[in-house]
């Protein structure tokens, strides 16, 4: 099987996908398409967090004993990007073009951080400390609704 970083890598370019195709959209004023790809996208990144938060920071903080420190930081950008996406999904119902375009560029340079963090810190550190646990682990996480 992969590791946690192809894993959980590859979900953020899927995501990253699903975002540029809403922005798109939005940006044309295709808003029949935007809110079909948001709705796509939000579903998206809530099933990501999700697997993080349900199977991959709990795991984590058990073999190391560190609730207070990388998962503690992607936990609180986890709940900025929910704020984002709540208003982000408002912009799109009500087809607010200039609304939905800055919410769409700060989601994005948060993203593009957050994801940094990720792939090349905790991804990484936690292949290292649940290589044992790894398949086990992705099944988990693919099994998350």
């Amino acid at each position: 099987m992969s590791t946690i970083l192809d894993f959980l890598g590859s979900d953020h370019r899927a995501c990253d996908d699903l975002f540029a195709s809403a922005e798109a959209a939005a940006a044309q004023k295709n808003w029949d398409s935007a809110r079909k790809l948001f709705a796509e996208f939000d579903a998206a990144m809530a099933h990501h967090l999700a697997m993080e938060e349900t199977v991959l920071f709990p795991a984590f903080e058990a073999r190391t004993g560190m609730s207070a420190g990388p998962t503690q930081v992607m936990r609180m950008e986890h709940e900025q990007i929910r704020g984002l996406l709540r208003d982000m999904a408002g912009a799109v119902a009500a087809a607010d073009h200039h609304a939905y375009l800055g919410l769409s560029e700060t989601l994005n340079m948060l993203m593009q951080q957050h994801n940094l963090k990720e792939e090349n810190m905790l991804y990484p550190m936690s292949d290292q400390v649940l290589a044992v646990d790894r398949d086990g682990l992705i099944r988990s996480m693919q099994a998350v609704a």
